[in-house]
């Protein structure tokens, strides 16, 4: 999920990640898998993540390169993994589906071109999360030990309640509507090579004089990924209308629209199905070599693609000298 027009909302501040040190992040799984695995994609030779029966797992790749930045910096990860998807979310599925048969057929009209360069570029658009790719990422994290949450639908909602709670520090995720499913501190940027973002829900609120459910209000108005938003209002008209008439069902009165199934929808984001008291267990012992044996022996991963990432987890758990990397 996402809706971009909440960043322009939204109080965000970049955080070091030093300062991060002994925080437990509950990730949105999906969301920082993808875009590993369309990193990984685009800059890695095929060969390097294609089985011998032609399988790709380019994934592995990104998370033995990915999972080391956690570990540096004494933070620990919570793999929060997508459960079943509302009906209401189709027709956003739908719009993704076409928009990658898109780029499949652009891709191979690139391919017949030898244009290597667009090849890349749209080979990492048309990637997905199939079964083998979650089910290899887990059994992968699983070795090293890493926390994994199966939420009953949304992983972002998850996430959101789980530092809500009190259970985690954080969410982790790239998408703003963790602010509409009440995150009260969500780290972003956690796949860039810089320090990440911190957003704050609280400082949203009080910078733009709403409540939580007048939030929520104000991201359905300008869309989401279980609505189209109003045609003409935008964030600022958004956040002005909703503190001029209360709420949304004060918008739809004084402007005369309305979007269906808004109750379903605010209530997904107020009051989503997720897993409520999770414990999560943070004295974990990672095992690089079965882990290495799982990756490169099992799955034909290139060694020289994943060698440099094992080396760091293992760096790490010296560096810090914590039971929970030992």
């Amino acid at each position: 999920m996402g809706n971009a027009d909440l960043r322009d909302l939204a109080v965000i501040e970049t955080v070091a990640y030093d300062d991060l040190a002994g925080s437990v992040v509950a990730v949105d799984a999906h969301n920082w898998l993808y875009r590993y695995l369309t990193t990984t994609v685009k800059f890695t030779r095929d060969s390097a993540y294609t089985t011998a029966g032609g399988e790709e797992v380019a994934n592995l790749i990104g998370v033995v390169q990915g999972l080391p930045k956690f570990f540096e910096h004494d933070v620990t990860p919570v793999f929060v993994f997508d459960g079943g998807v509302t009906d209401l979310k189709k027709d956003e599925v739908q719009k993704r589906r076409e928009q990658r048969e898109r780029y499949e057929e652009q891709l191979e009209a690139a391919r017949e071109a030898g244009d290597s360069a667009e090849v890349a570029t749209l080979d990492s658009r048309t990637q997905r999360l199939t079964g083998t790719i979650v089910d290899t990422t887990r059994e992968l994290l699983e070795l090293l030990d890493v926390p994994v949450v199966d939420a009953p639908a949304e992983g972002e909602a998850q996430a959101a309640r789980m530092a809500r709670s009190g259970a985690v520090d954080y969410a982790g995720t790239e998408d703003y509507d963790a602010l509409l499913f009440g995150s009260p501190s969500t780290l972003r940027q956690l796949t860039s090579k810089g320090d990440p973002e911190r957003m704050e829900l609280d400082a949203t609120l009080s910078e733009h004089d709403l409540t939580w459910e007048q939030l929520v209000d104000v991201g359905i108005l300008c869309g989401t990924d279980f609505n189209d938003g109003v045609s003409g209002i935008g964030p600022k008209t958004a956040v002005k209308t909703v503190r001029e008439y209360g709420d949304i069902w004060g918008v739809f009165e004084a402007r005369d629209v309305y979007i269906e199934n808004v109750d379903r929808i605010r209530t997904l984001f107020l009051d989503p199905p997720v897993v409520d008291d999770v414990t999560v267990e943070t004295g974990v012992e990672p095992d690089i070599e079965a882990a290495r044996e799982f990756v490169v022996g099992e799955w034909d991963v290139a060694a020289d693609e994943v060698e440099r990432g094992f080396e760091r987890i293992a760096d790490a758990t010296i560096q810090t000298g914590l039971d929970r990397w030992t």
